[in-house]
């Protein structure tokens, strides 16, 4: 992950906030290939959600709605994280993300009765892709200090809001590795809250969105009566969303500005929901396989019963393998017809549709693929990171850092490189070729330092191609040059007239 952070600083993909400034935890700036990347990605999800699709239509809601629709939607009463302060280092933590267990040990010589079992005190570790080995490493370190005989338990983990009140003294912050200095945990609500118009008062009060999916709820009796669509359809939309996250973490995997990608599919409330579900959830792991995720490294977790949100029916998230951990990246829920219920009772406005058939109103349920940009951005890098070896300009191996981009996302389709920089002749064909192709595509033209360095600096970048004007385009018949691939490192010589058939079928 240091690895892939430093080459998102070093070649312009991803930049700190405000870093002149220090900073600002939870934000971050997209430079020109993150920028370029970014967009690849919010075009190829609306190419094929919307565009490649009869029944979806886009929308563009505001970011600042009436807060009504945030009291509606239960955001202003419920939209919260439990929070929790370490007293003595003023750290604060997610008490979900907060883990703790029961250090227990067996004395010597005792029978199996579990009575005679002691707890000799507490450990406590923030979550990561091995907390429970973490929780076991400190339990024992824990018995050694403590001096105590015995078999040593298996830690059942456990995160903060299963603690019990008589157990809050006992757990140790994490910060200070001392129990006693924690808080209960308490609600946080997470929505940005702002001010509309020249007075600050209540009545002033609004809120920058947390998802965007409200929008697609309130403008949806629009969409029907301005549009041919007829259930079932869809809503998409792409966004900005604001969370205040507690713990901002994992570079740009939980941030407290993101871009979202979602799509409110409407249903027949009679309709067979469950195989609805079912169909998206397939469409969105295919789709995901389609830009370059490895199956192996998606994964699928059924949201229990239990934890459900309470509009939802069942909620299914695809998770990737990021170095951090397997996280959430896109979770598909069956909402039912909760939101568009709510936003009838507290706006008077009736969101029903006219059933012909049937010659009923309805309101129609609801199956919501969510994802954010920047969680397959990342999943994408972490994907296409690798390391191999390839010769120098002497034909001697040397490590070499490539992304192994889809070339639908790479942000630079290809680049154009003179052989050498001071031969007009080479220059001035590679200019001409360059032209061309930025007509069309997204293209790099590099003369800077020798042949071997701007091939690393173009695998860096995850540009799939190379093309290079050398002696021969300008010197034999056939007008050819070098076209260099960036995987395999293989090169052939081709024409202007198939460089662009190629392109033409890798990228569209």
């Amino acid at each position: 992950m240091d690895a892939l952070v430093s080459l998102c600083k070093r070649r312009g993909f991803i930049y700190p906030s405000s870093e002149i400034y220090g900073g600002l935890n939870g934000f971050f700036d997209y430079g020109p290939l993150g920028a370029e990347l970014k967009r690849n990605i919010r075009n190829a999800w609306w190419q094929d959600m919307v565009h490649r699709r009869d029944d979806i239509v886009g929308l563009e809601s505001s970011i600042i709605m009436h807060p009504k629709v945030w009291e509606a939607s239960g955001h202003v009463a419920g939209f919260t994280d439990p929070l929790v302060d370490c007293k003595v280092s003023k750290q604060r933590y997610r008490a979900d993300q907060l883990f703790f267990a029961a250090v227990t040990v067996e004395p010597e010589n005792s029978a199996s009765d579990s009575s005679e079992k002691q707890i000799i005190g507490y450990v406590s570790a923030l979550e990561s892709e091995r907390t429970t080995e973490e929780l076991q490493e400190k339990a024992e370190t824990l018995k050694r200090k403590k001096a105590v005989r015995g078999k040593l338990e298996p830690v059942v983990a456990r995160d903060f809001t299963e603690a019990k009140p008589e157990e809050y003294a006992l757990i140790p912050s994490p910060a200070t590795g001392e129990p006693g200095s924690l808080t209960p945990p308490r609600a946080f609500n997470m929505m940005f809250e702002t001010n509309v118009g020249a007075m600050r008062d209540a009545s002033s009060i609004a809120y920058l969105r947390p998802e965007t999916a409200q929008g697609m709820f309130v403008d949806f009796k629009n969409v029907i009566d301005t549009t041919r669509v007829k259930l079932p359809f869809g809503i998409a939309q792409i966004g900005k969303s604001f969370r205040n996250e507690i713990t901002p973490r994992n570079f740009i995997f939980r941030s407290r500005e993101f871009e979202q990608m979602e799509m409110e599919y409407f249903i027949h409330p009679d309709a067979d929901w469950l195989a609805c579900h079912e169909a998206w959830l397939k469409w969105c792991q295919d789709w995901l396989k389609s830009i370059g995720l490895p199956e192996s490294s998606l994964s699928l977790y059924e949201h229990p019963k239990e934890k459900l949100a309470f509009y939802s029916r069942r909620t299914v998230d695809i998770m990737f393998n990021y170095p951090f951990g397997v996280q959430e990246l896109w979770g598909i829920a069956a909402r039912s017809d909760y939101d568009l219920q709510q936003h009838q009772k507290f706006s008077g406005v009736p969101q029903v549709y006219f059933d012909e058939a049937a010659k009923a109103r309805i309101v129609p349920h609801v199956i919501e693929p969510a994802v954010g940009v920047d969680r397959i951005l990342l999943a994408v890098l972490c994907a296409a990171y690798a390391e191999d070896e390839a010769p120098d300009e002497k034909g001697k191996l040397e490590k070499r850092t490539v992304l192994r981009l889809h070339p639908r996302l790479a942000p630079c389709k290809v680049a154009v490189l003179p052989l050498l920089k001071n031969k007009e002749a080479l220059a001035g064909r590679a200019r001409a070729l360059h032209a061309k192709l930025q007509r069309r595509y997204a293209v790099a033209y590099d003369d800077g330092g020798n042949i071997g360095k701007r091939y690393r600096r173009q695998d860096e970048a995850g540009t799939p191609w190379c093309v290079t004007i050398d002696f021969d385009t300008i010197e034999k018949p056939g007008d050819t040059f070098t076209l260099r691939e960036r995987d395999s490192m293989k090169q052939e010589r081709i024409d202007e007239k198939a460089l662009f058939a190629l392109l033409d079928e890798k990228l569209n």
